[in-house]
């Protein structure tokens, strides 16, 4: 046993050393007299006291800038490398100088506004029981997946976004309205993916073991 093991033993001694073996003996002999209605009033109190449990915010995010950096890239591209070909072409007159910078100044507008749109309409949020994703503008809509109705989560990263460390989370649930989103643009995409995946697991386990005691 390593010296990390034992000074976790050390620290925390198990409960055999203070465990009252007639003690136990006498629980456990009341447990097993008491009646089918008394067990299910005790596992439904169990539960209520479960669900009475405050609601713990986890994580909360939106849209990156860093996951843009592949289409900042591409406009970078078009800005130096146009005007060059231009010239080694030599096609340089006043329509072509024309649509280089239209081209160059929409390329660059574009993006800037599909970014502030992303940031500004989509949000996230995660709790210790519901995934919440907020959209909209003008108009706010938000909607609320149970952790448990969670099924699967997975996430996946492009050249540039594995290099910045973004990329999207994709969820499937038996939730009626959303079986399947797409979170994109999440920065830190595997800790919040595997955060997303470690609450739906525990939330799930705590269920189970209500269940068991009904």
């Amino acid at each position: 046993m390593s010296d990390d093991a034992n000074n976790r033993w050390q620290t925390s001694p198990s409960g055999d050393d203070t465990r009252d073996p007639a003690a136990e003996e006498q629980t456990s002999a009341a447990a097993s007299n008491r009646s089918p209605r008394e067990r299910f009033q005790q596992a439904a109190e169990q539960k209520r006291q479960a669900e009475d449990e405050p609601e713990q915010e986890i994580w909360q995010g939106a849209f990156s800038s860093r996951a843009m950096v592949g289409k900042w890239i591409l406009a970078a591209t078009v800005t130096v490398i146009l005007p060059i070909l231009i010239w080694l072409m030599q096609w340089g007159n006043q329509y072509t100088w024309g649509g280089y910078l239209i081209l160059s100044l929409g390329l660059w507008i574009g993006f800037a506004l599909q970014l502030a749109i992303r940031k500004m309409t989509v949000k996230y949020y995660l709790t210790s029981q519901r995934l919440i994703h907020e959209t909209g503008l003008l108009k706010r809509v938000t909607d609320r997946m149970e952790v448990i109705d969670i099924n699967d989560v997975t996430f996946e990263q492009k050249i540039f976004e594995r290099m910045m460390g973004v990329g999207s989370i994709k969820i499937i649930s038996s939730d009626s309205t959303h079986p399947e989103l797409w979170m994109r643009g999440i920065d830190n995409v595997r800790q919040v993916a595997t955060t997303i995946d470690d609450v739906r697991r525990k939330e799930r386990r705590k269920r189970a073991l209500h269940i068991e005691a009904l």
